[in-house]
């Protein structure tokens, strides 16, 4: 057993308190009694949207509390087993500590960076847009790749996820699509993706073997919610709507379902065709059009107060992560020059380190603004 473990159990308790005091568990504990006190009212679902308000965010402070309650336990537990350890000179008792003091120091890291998800909208869902960039062929079956990684990582940490639209290419692969991942913090989590995904591999569709370059855009902004005030006057829109498709164009069902909204002013288009009525897709469609919106008006504000501090945009440039499957094997962060040299492993779904070196980047950036501001 190594030495050091005593005070490595010391360094993780003071980690945790740290965290715990910035997480205020016991202002979260007296709004959970608020809501429980609330969900309880015969009358809740009067109002199925308020209601939804209320035991969603229930339901997420309970998540967040019990979270920080487990490790709190755990950690005082190891801490008995190391002294029944060492009293005993027990060495499968010694090599337990070890192993869990591991596990605990990747759970209270994974917990930090949850400290640092403040942003106004970071505790929502998240809607993520994927589009085939340059690359033809590739970059269409590029785009369904990275569509399959972000949803093979929620499904490894059981959320839920909802696909609205997929437009399919022609020969392979996918040129866009839309889903939103159900998540506590799945926006502030996945903000970080947003840009430039670049792939280098020998293309499977070039019969002379040669190496591709292809490109996909990553875009994820918050799900909308009902105190947001995004209002979107009805001569600004223009609905069109048109049969629902599959892979290779095949149809997914007999009637013209699906929807398309343009919002004229800004130019921005959603589509929606994955619900059997047309009403439904458009209503899904609206609430897609309101989370780009509400981004758009983010963004103007940020950029406002970025030149104010003369800033200079604070633009994370757009190429953002390269993957590189030939002439060797790596996936690099292009912002905060995390590497991993397992690619499969990441398409696969494994993003977590990435997630939180571009969590832990970012707020590194806001504070070195925040400084520059008030020298």
């Amino acid at each position: 057993m190594s030495p050091e473990l005593p005070s490595e159990l010391a360094d993780l308790d003071s980690t945790l308190s740290g965290i715990e005091s910035v997480l205020d568990l016991d202002g979260k504990r007296a709004e959970i009694a608020d809501l429980e006190a609330q969900a309880g009212k015969p009358d809740l679902w009067d109002d199925p949207e308020s209601a939804q308000q209320v035991t969603s965010r229930l339901s997420r402070l309970q998540a967040e509390v019990r979270r920080a309650e487990d490790i709190r336990t755990r950690l005082d537990d190891v801490g008995v087993l190391l002294e029944l350890a060492e009293a005993e000179d027990d060495a499968d008792a010694k090599a337990e500590v070890e192993g869990e003091v591991a596990a605990l120091r990747k759970a209270i890291d994974e917990l930090e960076v949850r400290t640092l998800l403040s942003g106004e909208y970071d505790e929502r869902d998240a809607l993520v847009t994927i589009r085939s960039e340059a690359g033809g062929v590739d970059a269409a079956d590029w785009a369904e790749m990275l569509q399959r990684m972000y949803l093979r990582w929620a499904e490894a940490h059981d959320y839920s996820t909802e696909i609205y639209e997929t437009s399919y290419a022609e020969e392979a692969g996918i040129k866009s699509t839309i889903f939103v991942v159900h998540a506590p913090f799945a926006y502030g989590t996945l903000s970080v993706e947003q840009g430039t995904h670049r792939l280098v591999r020998i293309s499977p569709f070039d019969n002379q073997g040669r190496r591709q370059t292809s490109f996909a855009g990553v875009e994820v902004v918050p799900v909308t919610e009902q105190t947001d005030e995004i209002e979107i006057p009805d001569e600004d829109l223009r609905v069109d709507v048109y049969r629902a498709s599959g892979p290779g164009g095949q149809g997914v069902n007999t009637t013209d379902s699906a929807v398309r909204i343009t919002h004229l002013p800004s130019g921005i288009v959603v589509s929606c065709q994955n619900e059997r009525s047309q009403l439904q897709n458009k209503a899904t469609a609206l609430n897609v059009l309101q989370a780009k919106l509400l981004e758009r008006q983010r963004q103007e504000e940020q950029a406002k107060i970025d030149a104010l501090k003369g800033d200079g945009g604070n633009s994370w440039g757009n190429q953002m992560r390269s993957y590189v499957l030939q002439p060797y094997q790596m996936v690099k962060d292009l912002r905060t020059d995390y590497e991993v040299g397992n690619p499969q492993g990441v398409l696969d779904g494994d993003i977590d380190g990435f997630l939180e070196a571009g969590i832990r980047w970012r707020r590194s950036r806001e504070t070195q603004s925040e400084a520059a501001a008030d020298a």
